[in-house]
């Protein structure tokens, strides 16, 4: 990829919970590629991910929309990426108009199902290609929004697995969530199951990392239900301290109403931790049920409760889940294997 020059539109540059663009970004860099960032607003967290600086991304990122086109001449890109189908890639689209570029999109979640843009399959149909991350996500794009499949290309968000290993010795009581507070999480359920299992007598910690507006009602619930001790909120973690988390979980945990392709359980699989998640969205896609986690049904906390407690209680398991997870996530979900597929559909997109 030495020699390609790409501008991505994203809504806002370094976003914490988007670990998965930051390290897109820094493996095209690493391969040689050029990239400048054009962030419509910038972040508003205090926590930065050091990989921003180390890739230097920072450097790269313009914030001003208003020197946008500037940027854009000057750089002389070959075309234009936007990650989510919204604001971004409304921008993506009119930079790449006005300059004679070809654009692409990587459509994910609430972009899709919760908060589409109205003419979704007018920007899909003016784009190269349109990226999505998971089969189900591409099922839902052609059927609700008529975008030809031949136009869909499904490209799962990649990790670093050098960065995500295994831990030395991690605690097999151990219950780590890695998502924001947000209502989408449903992050209440998983603290009734918490409660059902502190009432069974299961030996296990759980630890939420992550922020959001919901913390307010989980403060109040994990009060109510008398959690203290058993489970914590430790908020907001940069990089880091998630790798760390992942290296000493036994078991992670997901409890939304609604996933794309998360990535959270892409870095638990990487660090062999078994994962017990709902059955929506992209999740069956990414975790083997009985092969490299346990899948549940959704919103129903003794369903939850029922899986964590077989792995908490069947060490074995465990362990055998937590390796298959990573030889999964060494097949399929590395970021190597990510730019390899965005490489291969910019190629086909740039004229020759």
């Amino acid at each position: 990829m030495r020699g390609l020059r790409v501008a991505y539109a994203l809504r806002v540059f370094p976003k914490l919970s988007e670990t998965f663009i930051v390290g897109e970004l820094a493996e095209l860099r690493r391969r040689g590629a050029e990239v400048l960032i054009l962030s419509l607003e910038r972040q508003r967290e205090e926590l930065r991910h050091a990989t921003v600086a180390a890739a230097g991304l920072d450097v790269a990122t313009e914030y001003d929309p208003g020197r946008f086109d500037e940027a854009v001449a000057r750089f002389r890109p070959h075309l234009v990426h936007a990650h989510f189908a919204t604001e971004a890639t409304a921008v993506a689209r009119e930079l790449a108009r006005r300059h004679d570029l070809p654009y692409t999109f990587t459509a994910h979640g609430y972009d899709i199902f919760r908060k589409p843009p109205g003419d979704f399959a007018a920007r899909a149909e003016a784009a190269s290609a349109l990226v999505t991350v998971s089969e189900a996500n591409a099922e839902h794009i052609a059927r609700t929004f008529a975008v030809p499949r031949g136009k869909l290309h499904v490209i799962p968000c990649g990790i670093d697995l050098d960065v995500f290993r295994p831990g030395d010795d991690p605690d097999p009581r151990l219950v780590v969530a890695v998502a924001r507070l947000n209502p989408v999480k449903r992050l209440d359920v998983l603290l009734d199951a918490c409660a059902l299992l502190r009432d069974r007598g299961v030996d296990f910690r759980c630890v939420v990392v992550g922020e959001g507006p919901s913390r307010p009602e989980l403060e109040e619930q994990h009060r109510r239900l008398g959690l203290g001790g058993l489970v914590e909120l430790r908020g907001a973690a940069e990089q880091a301290e998630v790798v760390r988390w992942w290296r000493r979980a036994g078991v992670a945990v997901l409890s939304s109403e609604r996933e794309g392709m998360p990535v959270c359980l892409m870095e638990a699989a990487a660090s062999a931790v078994p994962a017990v998640a709902p059955r929506v969205g992209g999740i069956p896609e990414l975790v083997v049920d009985g092969g490299t986690g346990l899948l549940d049904p959704a919103l129903d906390p003794r369903a939850l409760a029922d899986a964590l407690e077989r792995l908490l209680r069947d060490r074995a398991l465990a362990a055998r889940l937590g390796r298959a997870a990573r030889a999964r996530a060494e097949e399929r979900f590395s970021v190597a294997r990510q730019v390899d597929d965005l490489g291969r559909i910019w190629a086909e997109a740039i004229p020759a």
